[in-house]
């Protein structure tokens, strides 16, 4: 605590801008952090625990003493004093004590991301739900609270706190290991990672009861680990097609959402679109392809490269974009993939077929906005405007996020 004498004295732009730098370095480092005490100690607990400690002690430290030359260092270090005392009080890991008082006090110089790395794996592995694997990895390789996860999650942050305790246990008594995997495993287990670290982008956007604009410390943590995949296995293509599908889609998001309001990709402003970050994504997928291993991903992100090639709307190539859905099919047949893949189809063959393929998936997304509201978008196109207007009605009742709720207003009421 510090005293009063002395709290009186404190400088609150200090105290600012040395709580931005640690939830920077909370942010950057805490994964690696957690990553490297679980595999010490092997418990992912006690990692959690001490790099919570380790905070705690640097809110504090950091105020008083100034923000120190290598906070991650810093970091590290507290973190790993606060794991040997924990051991020290416990004797069900008395004998860990050995392991982690030997341990470097850091990671061995270029190998920063391999410890984040087994930790994701570990988090997303197939015996946790997927609830389970999305909470875990927030928590546990994004430094996330249980409040943090919960609005980004749609969750009762109860609920969010016992899917936590309830995997981490599973890990613990399951002995499922932290660790890479290798040969013929890595392939669906990497996709598992892949697709909570896409999960996570989607759920910054179109937040319930909330404007167009994204949550940008969810959307950039998803972007961030996306880059910690693709950095640490540069010879997976499909990490590298994810980065380049988040690349992107964080290229769009300035004329995505404008002033709070939904913006849909055929009426953006495409001088909004970041330049460096659809040069990026174009590198990144081109990499993927000269690994000449196609999987959905590099399909996902080939589908927005098409996007982001058209000088504006009319310009699109839709037989190229629909001729990707087709390859795509054979990867990812889900429900919403075939719904796309039915605008594309509209555009090419008009909107008859397209009909027919949308209304072929009521019985999987009768529940979902998006389906009632494409189902509108084809219906109108065949004139029958009544039943258009039915169908907006139906996704006006099924959203929730106040934009996209305007934005199929705006159609009822023309």
């Amino acid at each position: 605590m510090i005293p009063s004498d002395a709290a009186s004295s404190r400088d609150p732009a200090g105290d600012a801008a040395s709580d931005l730098r640690l939830a920077r370095t909370v942010r950057e480092e805490s994964g690696r952090v957690v990553g490297a005490l679980a595999r010490w100690t092997g418990s992912l607990d006690v990692a959690e625990e001490a790099v919570a400690g380790a905070v705690e002690a640097a809110l504090v430290q950091w105020r008083a003493h100034g923000v120190p030359p290598r906070p991650g260092a810093w970091l590290m270090q507290a973190a790993r004093h606060d794991a040997l005392d924990r051991l020290r009080r416990d004797r069900t890991y008395r004998d860990k004590l050995a392991l982690i008082a030997a341990a470097p006090p850091g990671p061995p110089a270029g190998t920063e991301l391999d410890d984040r790395l087994p930790l994701l794996f570990g988090c997303c592995h197939p015996a946790l739900s997927h609830d389970a694997q999305l909470a875990l990895t927030l928590r546990a390789v994004c430094g996330l609270t249980t409040a943090q996860i919960a609005r980004a999650t749609f969750s009762a942050e109860t609920a969010v706190g016992q899917r936590i305790v309830r995997a981490k246990r599973k890990i613990g008594t399951a002995g499922i290991p932290l660790r890479i995997p290798e040969g013929a495993e890595r392939a669906p287990r990497l996709d598992i990672v892949l697709t909570i670290v896409s999960v996570m982008y989607s759920e910054a956007h179109l937040v319930a009861g909330r404007d167009a604009a994204a949550d940008r410390d969810l959307a950039d943590d998803a972007l961030w680990l996306a880059r910690v995949v693709a950095d640490a296995l540069p010879r997976e293509p499909e990490a590298l097609g994810l980065l380049a599908l988040l690349l992107f889609h964080r290229a769009r998001e300035s004329a995505r959402a404008v002033d709070g309001e939904l913006v849909l990709l055929a009426d953006q402003d495409r001088t909004r679109w970041d330049a460096p970050f659809l040069a990026e994504g174009r590198s990144t997928l081109d990499r993927a392809a000269r690994l000449r291993r196609p999987g959905r991903w590099q399909l996902h992100a080939a589908i927005a490269a098409c996007h982001a090639d058209a000088a504006d709307a009319a310009s699109t190539d839709w037989l190229q974009v629909l001729t990707l859905y087709d390859m795509l099919l054979a990867y990812d047949a889900s429900p919403v993939v075939r719904l796309n893949r039915a605008v594309a189809l509209a555009r090419i063959e008009g909107p008859e077929p397209a009909l027919a393929e949308v209304d072929a998936l009521e019985d999987a997304l009768a529940r979902s906005h998006l389906w009632h509201a494409v189902r509108a978008s084809v219906l109108r196109d065949l004139g029958r405007d009544d039943d258009a207007l039915a169908a907006d009605l139906r996704a006006l009742e099924l959203t929730a996020n106040e934009a996209e709720r305007r934005l199929i207003a705006a159609r009822v009421e023309r």
